[in-house]
């Protein structure tokens, strides 16, 4: 398996579809944690591209929620609660909760997706609320193909946004 210097698993360039879509999500996964590696507690809270009140740790905390929806809502149909009752989706900080306990709630979250969908077809579906079918036409069933690929296109978009506020707050860069 090849590495990038920080250690993130390269998605292989040949494999089936399926280790295709898991490998990058993984690879995205990995790249929301070393975006906030090495700042404090005031960095990671503070909103540093205006006008936004984005942060680094409130997306953590954003993709905890995304994991849990899609993973287990979602595709297993499990009625589970929010993960953070603060805010709709994540963003809403805490006082008292800092990036180690967001880290690992994130984390359980990520191995409960793999778990969710480690015995799935790709053709397998999971069912939308009526109010997110609406915007697939009414359809309210979703493969797990889908999913994985809205996963990684989502976990990039908020990796940019990462990059943004990273290098807002300290100059540093990275892929």
């Amino acid at each position: 398996m090849t590495t990038m210097p920080d250690g993130r698993a390269v998605p292989p360039p040949r494999a089936d579809e399926r280790a295709t879509l898991e490998s990058w999500l993984d690879f995205h996964r990995a790249t929301l944690p070393l975006k906030c590696a090495g700042l404090d507690d005031a960095q990671l809270r503070r909103a540093s591209v205006e006008p936004s009140s984005m942060t680094l740790l409130g997306l953590v905390q954003h993709m905890a929620e995304v994991e849990r929806n899609w993973f287990q809502r979602v595709f297993t149909g499990s009625p589970v609660d929010r993960v953070y009752e603060d805010g709709p989706n994540g963003f809403t900080l805490s006082a008292g909760r800092g990036i180690d306990e967001v880290l690992a709630v994130w984390r359980v979250e990520v191995a409960r997706s793999r778990a969710a969908i480690a015995d799935a077809s790709l053709d397998d579906c999971g069912t939308l609320p009526a109010a997110e079918a609406a915007h697939l036409g009414g359809d309210d069933k979703v493969s797990l193909r889908w999913i994985l690929v809205h996963m990684i296109e989502e976990y990039a978009r908020h990796n940019g946004h990462a990059d943004l506020l990273r290098e807002r707050l300290d100059g540093a860069t990275g892929t």
